[in-house]
């Protein structure tokens, strides 16, 4: 994992904006600050695909399906 710092310090070295990589894959540019910034947990959603996206945090992104234990016709 690396830190909110650490992350910034790529974007810079690589010449790149933050405001850019949030654009490219649809994230609002507040959340992906909100995020790197620490004011935003990232536990869920959103902000939590972007922290692992990041490399801020391990886990895994998706959907309910995803999970072992979903069964689809429970929420139809």
């Amino acid at each position: 994992m690396k830190s909110p710092e650490e992350v910034k310090q790529e974007f810079a070295e690589r010449g790149l904006s933050i405001s850019g990589w949030a654009k490219e894959r649809g994230y609002s540019q507040a959340l992906v600050y909100q995020v790197l910034n620490g004011s935003r947990k990232a536990l869920r959603g959103e902000s939590h695909k972007i922290a692992v996206e990041l490399g801020l945090k391990e886990g895994k992104t998706g959907c309910y399906e995803d999970l072992s234990f979903y069964k689809a016709e429970v929420i139809q």
